[in-house]
């Protein structure tokens, strides 16, 4: 059996469509869950904000940050009188983040991942690698006592991915299993940051629209879920606009709609006051229980 909490991603194909709403809702929803209605009796849930780029979520939980630490990354680092201009590290880098001009090795360091391919492939020993701070990750206690978490990114710095692989193993290390759940709000798109937030997660929980857009982007969500082989549902957020696109798409797809959150004139001040959904509209403390239990009768209990 596992062991740990319910790792619930809550994602979208596109910015904009209330994804972070939903995702600190569903985190206070659970965080009072009392009793078992999913069969399990969870102490809570933990929050992390892996939008790094953009992190906003505490306009919703309000955390309190007593914890920091740097997000760093490892850059090679050449020693001119070692190298012999072989070229091996720029052959095993599959960023390009090194270029062998002549004799020459130059690091690009916006490319770079801190894999450190390059180091362990030079047959002169003529690389190590040295630290450089790419952001800050910060933690504390938000709203209802949930444990909060997030990756801020330095200004400038292009690499989202290793502070959000960072931000996961420092704030879910120590997760136990009497953790209920851990609520990752997770960047928009579906390139690489967002790759990074979902994997190892146990459900991704797709916020979308009822528009082309939102169809769009949804598509392109639901195959990155599919090719990762993570279990997926769907949120469908301001619900009464559009068209039934995505219905049509959700329904032939075998994608389950858990929850629909209707476009409505106070919903949206809410959202915009900083307010979440349980604050404007309390019965949806219910609601996103049965979303909760739905998930772990899916993924199995902890």
């Amino acid at each position: 059996m596992a062991v740990g909490p319910v790792k619930i991603a809550v994602a979208s194909g596109k910015g904009g469509t209330g994804k972070t709403t939903v995702a600190a809702s569903l985190a206070l929803a659970v965080s009072r869950l009392e009793g078992s209605s999913a069969g399990r009796s969870p102490a809570g849930a933990t929050f992390l904000d892996c939008d790094v780029e953009a992190p906003n979520a505490h306009l919703f939980l309000r955390p309190r940050f007593d914890r920091r630490a740097d997000v760093t990354i490892m850059l090679p680092r050449v020693d001119p009188t070692k190298c012999d201009g072989n070229g091996r590290c720029a052959q095993v880098c599959a960023y390009h983040a090194i270029v062998v001009i002549g004799r020459q090795t130059l690091v690009l360091p916006e490319l770079c991942h801190g894999c450190g391919s390059c180091s362990l492939a030079c047959p002169s020993g003529a690389i190590d690698e040295s630290p450089r701070v790419i952001g800050v990750l910060e933690a504390g206690s938000a709203a209802a006592g949930i444990p909060f978490a997030r990756g801020v990114l330095a200004v400038g710095e292009p690499m989202a991915a290793p502070a959000i692989r960072q931000l996961k193993k420092w704030a879910l290390g120590d997760a136990q299993s009497g953790v209920g759940a851990a609520i990752l709000d997770v960047p928009p798109g579906t390139s690489c940051p967002m790759v990074e937030a979902v994997r190892g997660t146990d459900f991704v929980l797709l916020v979308t629209e009822p528009t082309p857009f939102g169809l769009h982007d949804l598509r392109l969500a639901t195959e990155v879920c599919a090719e990762m082989g993570i279990p997926t549902g769907v949120v469908i957020n301001r619900d009464g606009i559009g068209d039934r696109r995505v219905d049509a798409f959700c329904s032939s797809n075998g994608l389950p709609v858990l929850l629909r959150i209707p476009f409505e004139r106070a919903i949206a001040e809410g959202v915009a006051q900083g307010r979440t959904l349980l604050d404007v509209r309390p019965e949806y403390a219910a609601r996103l229980r049965d979303v909760y239990a739905r998930i772990v009768g899916e993924v199995g209990p902890r």
